[in-house]
């Protein structure tokens, strides 16, 4: 069910625009269904509900671990220290249209039906190009991007962007590297991989990550290569057939909206732990304020419907991500020099 509330104006249920409000609500819920099942975002972003103006996220560096103090030996004491800290502030979100007496008197179904779903495509859409902004913002490595006049944060935790060749550690341990120059390939993709599952926390601690999700813009070339190198059990490039690791373990998200917010000419791919993700927020989405829809008789005579929402979404931990074929990122796969 679309999470939409509902409100009339005094007045409406009394006047010629009374018999079109429930199925234009109908209209609204059933648009927004339909977006809520393809929606992208839940793949990509933590998504929650908040119900304070902003909230904090933060990480927890790892304790020691154990030790071994032989028989009726002391307790040693460990410890564990907040992390890097990321706080996201809520946006509030707006839109309205409007219906003239003239169309609900003529009984212009085409006219009532065209304008709540322009209405309600917008919402959807603009929160699905939200999402694919911030992404694409930081496949272009920058730390802040504007959208529709508002400037939006695309730092993570630790004050880098979410794909970056430096990201530090807070207890001053080796710097590591999600941003990677090599352009995708079956070799390319395990080496990713392999580096992503040895992405370390803040006390050098392997953390476990395992990258299920290949996420790529609407590319041709990129959906050839990614579902070339993952869609057969045996690998074409061996004389005999070899055993494809990588077959059957991928799910794959091909994401239109992506492609308005990188550099023309460029085919970035990602992968993302998703479990990860859910598990200590790496890409955070937060709605404070559901979509809430006000119908109301202004005074031209017109019903006008009035959409509010609040929300806000950016990044936390860099680690459940990481990004391949960007200029200037870390090469996972080194090149022959011949000889």
């Amino acid at each position: 069910m679309a999470n939409i509330t509902f409100t009339e104006g005094s007045g409406l249920q009394d006047s010629i625009f009374g018999k079109s409000q429930e199925p234009i609500k109908m209209f609204l819920e059933k648009r927004g269904e339909a977006f809520e099942q393809t929606s992208m975002l839940p793949e990509l972003f933590n998504m929650g509900s908040s119900n304070h103006w902003g909230e904090k996220f933060s990480t927890m560096t790892a304790m020691d671990g154990f030790q071994p103090v032989g028989e009726n030996g002391d307790y040693p004491v460990d410890g564990m220290q907040e992390g890097f800290a990321k706080f996201l502030e809520h946006m509030t979100w707006k839109n309205s249209f409007s219906l003239s007496r003239e169309i609900v008197e003529d009984a212009k179904l085409m006219d009532l039906k065209k304008q709540p779903a322009g209405f309600i495509t917008s919402y959807y859409r603009t929160r699905e190009k939200f999402g694919a902004a911030l992404i694409g913002a930081a496949v272009q490595k920058k730390t802040e991007t504007t959208f529709s006049g508002k400037t939006f944060d695309v730092k993570t935790a630790d004050g880098k962007c979410l794909f970056a060749t430096n990201h530090p550690s807070k207890l001053g341990k080796s710097n590591q590297s999600n941003q990677f120059s090599d352009a995708f390939s079956n070799d390319a993709l395990m080496a990713m991989e392999a580096k992503m599952q040895d992405f370390r926390g803040d006390n050098d601690e392997v953390l476990d990550v395992a990258p299920t999700t290949i996420l790529i813009p609407n590319d041709y070339k990129l959906k050839r290569d990614v579902f070339a190198a993952i869609g057969a059990d045996k690998d074409p490039a061996t004389a005999n057939n070899g055993f494809n690791y990588n077959f059957g373990r991928w799910n794959v998200v091909v994401w239109p909206y992506l492609n308005q917010f990188i550099a023309s000419g460029t085919a970035p791919w990602i992968l993302l732990d998703k479990k990860y993700n859910d598990e200590y927020g790496s890409a955070m989405w937060l709605d404070r304020v559901q979509l809430e829809v006000r119908s109301e008789l202004a005074g031209n005579d017109a019903n006008v419907w009035k959409g509010y929402a609040r929300f806000i979404a950016g990044f936390n931990d860099w680690r459940g991500y990481a990004v391949g074929g960007v200029t200037g990122g870390t090469q996972l796969i080194a090149t022959s020099t011949g000889g």
